[in-house]
């Protein structure tokens, strides 16, 4: 009869010892998520993507229509052209037509200037001899003023035409064409948004839309988890934390993959808020003790490629 009790005994002794050696903790595989959005509001036309594909960054991963940005596009291109060719003739002056239109003017006015001078300055040695009245000479000389007043507007005219407009008129022609260039810019960057773009590698997990439907600005249109993102998710009570420090090399096994090993370092243990929910469903610590989240960080990526989110794995401490 001794017999039949000790045996029970003695392995309930050992099987606690072993208990006291190693724990099993279970935790989660997970993945960086991205989520791709847009930024004008437009009607889905093409989506170049399946749930489940591999996408590189910089692939299209689908097509807006947005049919404002076009006919802005005409607007601003229209307005630009305009402002330029305002600009161009506030710069260059009149045209080579009008300036030879001007020079013919300063030509004759100078002929009148000359004969109006040579006039005035033979009547100038008349008047000293008294052989022509007062009244005649100041008659030549209001003429002589005139046609000098006119010969050098006239000049003033032709040195402005060939300078083109004064310097403010042209500051301000050139402000219209920068901001006409702005609005022109506006519109190619609003047009580019119609084709979203995916941002880094990554795995296309969620299509939000359907080709027809309404996307309004900052709709998620597609979610997908970024390339070579794994990480393994476990929850430690604080009187376990102390066997798994930053930095230590560890080993997680995938269950549903015949216990496959994953080389791991700790990269990060913090603690976790009251109301946080434990990685696995059956809890067994207890409740007075302190929470922390233990993140591993596989070694090699390439042994995480075939393993799915969410799945179960296991971390042996001792």
């Amino acid at each position: 009869m001794k017999r039949i009790y000790i045996i029970p005994l003695i392995f309930t002794f050992f099987a606690c010892q072993q208990d006291k050696k190693e724990k099993t903790l279970d935790g989660k595989v997970e993945r960086e998520q991205i989520t791709v959005v847009t930024k004008v509001p437009g009607k889905v036309e093409k989506i170049l993507v399946s749930e489940g594909d591999f996408v590189h960054a910089g692939d299209t991963l689908a097509i807006l229509d947005i049919p404002e940005v076009d006919a802005k596009t005409e607007q601003a291109k229209g307005a630009l052209q305009s402002a330029d060719a305002q600009y161009n003739m506030a710069v260059k002056g009149a045209t080579a037509g009008q300036l030879t239109q001007l020079q013919a003017k300063v030509d004759g006015l100078t002929e009148q200037y000359n004969f109006a001078k040579k006039s005035i300055e033979r009547l100038d040695n008349l008047l000293k001899d008294s052989l022509v009245s007062q009244q005649k000479y100041d008659e030549t000389y209001a003429k002589y003023q005139g046609a000098k007043n006119q010969y050098l507007a006239a000049q003033a005219e032709l040195a402005e035409a060939k300078e083109g407009a004064r310097r403010e008129q042209q500051m301000m022609a050139l402000g219209q064409k920068e901001r006409a260039k702005g609005a022109v810019s506006e519109v190619e960057v609003a047009a580019r948004e119609k084709y979203l773009i995916a941002p880094q590698d990554m795995s296309v997990e969620t299509i939000n839309l359907k080709v027809g439907e309404l996307a309004m600005a900052g709709y998620p249109i597609v979610n997908g988890y970024i390339h070579n993102s794994v990480y393994f998710r476990f929850t430690l009570a604080e009187d376990h934390i102390a066997k798994v420090q930053k930095g230590k090399e560890v080993t997680v096994k995938v269950p549903y993959q015949n216990n496959k090993e994953i080389k791991g370092k700790v990269v990060a243990i913090k603690a976790l808020n009251a109301y946080a929910n434990i990685a696995t469903a059956y809890p067994d610590y207890d409740n007075q003790l302190a929470l922390f989240e233990v993140k591993v960080v596989p070694e090699d990526f390439s042994t995480t490629e075939d393993i799915l989110t969410k799945t179960m794995v296991t971390l042996h401490v001792e």
